[in-house]
Order: C-alpha cells, then sequence, then structure tokens
C-alpha cells in the first residue's frame, strides 16, 4: 500500500503515469508497505507468457528477494525511477522516504534494487542520471543507498507513520531498535541475496 497522501497525474507520452505528493512527506516516513492484497505471480505463473498479461507484469512488477513478481493493487505501480530519488526500498519490507518530499513533488524511487531481469534505459529528469538500471547496480551502490536508507530509518519513530499498522511486529521491533539505540541494520544488499542463491542453486542442479 503507498502513502495516502499521494495522487496519480500524467506526466507526459515518454514518461506515462507518475505519483505526487499531495502533502508533505518527511524524511524517514514510510512511503509503501507490502500489504496481503498485492498480487503475487510466481516465475511459473501463466500471466508471466501471455501475451494478455505479460507486458503489463513486467512494466508494472517489482521481485522480491524470493524471486516472486509483486504487482501493487494501488497506484504505488506508477512510482517511476529517479537516480536523484526521494524514497528507497528497504530490507524491511517497505520503501522509505530518503529525505523530505514536498507537496506537488514527484515519488521516486531507485529501480537498481527491484531484481529487474534486465537493463532498462533511463532518462531522468532530475539532477544527473547514469543512463541504465542493472542487475549489478545494488552491488555497485549498495554502500551509498545503505547511508541513505539508514539514515532516514533513524527518523521512522519521530514523524508520523500512517501506513506503520501495515507492518507486521517483529519490523516494528527492529526499526525501533535501530532508530532509538542504531542497532541490527539490514543493508538494502539483502533484497537480492535469496535471487542469488536460487540462480546459484539451479545451476548447480
Amino acid at each position: 500500500m503507498i502513502h495516502p497522501s499521494t495522487e496519480v497525474k500524467y506526466i507526459d507520452k515518454h514518461v506515462g503515469w507518475g505519483v505526487f505528493a499531495t502533502s508533505q512527506i518527511p524524511m524517514g516516513t514510510i512511503t509503501y508497505v507490502w500489504d496481503p492484497l498485492e498480487i503475487e505471480i510466481s516465475p511459473e505463473d501463466p500471466r508471466l507468457h501471455d501475451p494478455r498479461t505479460a507486458d503489463l507484469v513486467e512494466r508494472y512488477s517489482y521481485i522480491d528477494p524470493g524471486g516472486t513478481r509483486i504487482v501493487s493493487w494501488d497506484h504505488a505501480k506508477y512510482v517511476n525511477h529517479c537516480c536523484q530519488c526521494n524514497t528507497m526500498s528497504t530490507a524491511y519490507g517497505f520503501e522509505i522516504a530518503v529525505r523530505d518530499i514536498e507537496a506537488g513533488e514527484e515519488i521516486t524511487d531507485e529501480y537498481g534494487m527491484f531484481n529487474l531481469p534486465g537493463p532498462m534505459d533511463l532518462h531522468c529528469s532530475d539532477g544527473p542520471c547514469r543512463g541504465r538500471v542493472e542487475a549489478i547496480d545494488l552491488d555497485r551502490f549498495y554502500e551509498s543507498w545503505d547511508s541513505q536508507v539508514q539514515a532516514a530509518l533513524r527518523l521512522a519513530l519521530e514523524v508520523e507513520q500512517p501506513l506503520w499498522p501495515l507492518v507486521d511486529p517483529p519490523t516494528v521491533k527492529a526499526i525501533t531498535q535501530l532508530a532509538r539505540w542504531n542497532k541490527g541494520y539490514r543493508s538494502v544488499r539483502e533484497l537480492r541475496i535469496a535471487i542469488a542463491r536460487r540462480v546459484d542453486s539451479s545451476k548447480s542442479a
């Protein structure tokens, strides 16, 4: 589920739709969290090969660490990439604002954390753009991304969290421990560990 203070707007024919903040969303705010209504599509699901659905699944899904594609039931699926993004995925099952997001500002994400099956060309309109998202990006940039995510997580208990009820109790405990005592941080690199293990296992089979 995406943060309630958001709306979808059409940008242009090249980008399509995007998600925009309707009020300020402070750094440290959870902006998206997996919930039971999300559409889960396993690697064996026929919808990945059905010409009526395959392109839509490819365009609007991300791949979780277990290899399952997730298509958001709400407008979270319209969040676009930006190399200077204002939200990032975490290893805690949610995304978080890594800086203050002003009302009217587009909410953007880092697709390099999404376990994309192949490279994606980029055309960022905000700040420096690296030109392409690749599967290796998480290994290249995780230290920088960890720094941003960890700084945001430390503020998680200090800001309003409309999505907090959707976070499971063990994760709430882990975030509380991190925010109060700076202990137990889970690196964003964990977002691809299960994928790597699954690939290695298939090669050795």
